[in-house]
Formats: C-alpha cells, sequence, structure tokens
C-alpha cells in the first residue's frame, strides 16, 4: 500500500467516524445530563387557564353549560389540584338561564402525547345552581359530573413548549409531576 493510498483511505475512515463520534458524545451527554425539574407557578398556570375559558358544553341537548372564570388552587397535602368555576345553564327551549359554580378537583397526569399536564380522576366538590327547586338541582348536579369528565379531557393545565422539553441540545420527556404550595414541580428525563 502506498502512502497516497494510506492517506485516502485514512480520510474516508475520518469521514466515516467524526459523525459516530459526535453521535456518542451527543449521547454520552444526555446520560450526564440527567433529571432536571421545572416549576411551573400558579400565576403562570392561572394565565393559561384564563386564555382556555369559557367553555361551552351541551349535555344530552338539553342543557347548554358555560363554565368560566376559572380559579386554580394546588393542594399540595393531597398531591392534588382544585379548580372553582362560575357555570351558566342555559335550556335551550327555555328563554331562562341558571347561574352557579362548579368546584372539582383532581389528580395531575402527564399527557406525553399531547405534551400537556391534566386533571386526572375528577370528582365535582361542590355544584350549586340558583333558583332552581331541589328536584332540578338534582338533574343538574348529575350533569355536573359530565361537564367535569369533559372539561378535564379537553383543557389542559399546562401545554409544554418545545423550549420546556430541550435542553442542551438534548430532548426531555415530562416523567413525573408535584405539587407544592405555589407551583407544580415537573421531572424531566433525557429521551431514550
Amino acid at each position: 500500500m502506498t502512502l497516497r493510498t494510506k492517506c485516502r483511505w485514512l480520510r474516508r475512515l475520518g469521514t466515516i467516524a467524526a459523525p459516530l463520534l459526535a453521535g456518542a458524545l451527543l449521547a454520552s451527554c444526555a446520560s450526564i445530563i440527567g433529571p432536571r425539574q421545572v416549576e411551573l407557578p400558579l400565576a403562570r398556570l392561572q394565565q393559561g387557564l384564563d386564555k382556555r375559558f369559557p367553555v361551552n358544553n351541551q349535555i344530552l341537548t338539553m342543557f347548554d353549560v358555560r363554565l368560566s372564570r376559572p380559579q386554580l388552587a394546588l393542594l399540595p397535602d393531597d398531591d392534588r389540584v382544585a379548580l372553582a368555576m362560575d357555570a351558566t345553564v342555559s335550556p335551550p327551549f327555555i328563554g331562562q338561564s341558571w347561574h352557579g359554580s362548579l368546584a372539582m378537583s383532581g389528580h395531575l397526569t402527564l399527557d406525553p402525547a399531547r405534551n400537556a399536564v391534566f386533571i386526572g380522576a375528577a370528582r365535582v366538590d361542590r355544584f350549586a345552581i340558583d333558583g332552581v327547586d331541589e328536584a332540578l338541582r338534582r338533574q343538574l348536579a348529575k350533569m355536573a359530573s359530565l361537564v367535569t369528565e369533559r372539561v378535564v379531557e379537553e383543557v389542559p393545565l399546562y401545554n409544554f413548549r418545545p423550549e420546556d422539553l430541550r435542553y442542551a441540545g438534548v430532548q426531555f420527556v415530562p416523567t413525573k409531576i408535584t405539587t407544592t404550595r405555589t407551583a407544580l414541580v415537573v421531572t424531566f428525563e433525557p429521551a431514550r
């Protein structure tokens, strides 16, 4: 083998080895960086909810339900969140509407497919409507659980931005979420 052939062979080896080495370095950086935590303050979560409301639902074509003015609260002792909203119920066949409030709470869930935080295992804590008799109040309370299910399925508490999921050139995925008195704390780990 001549010197010229050896040089060509070394150049080819270098053009193949350089990208492989760069890939190996990036992969090793991901393991060096490890998990990280991001704090999502309550005020930021509230601003996001304010943009997503009011929410309109129609239940069994009998009632139009409008939820507005959401108020989010963090319940760190139970690792839950609470959401209180104003509710307006309007039967389309009557020119009258009733006003009241709906309060619900649930655990936090991560939806990796939608890159979002949702309320899971939600329950209605309080449902009050003014100006209706007890029989109608019971019917509307049953309807409140349907509305709650729809809200927790459709309205995220927070959507992760692309910059939340990428750090130092490494792609991250959310793996855990907890509550504190003032924020949600999301743990991100390097994607594998």
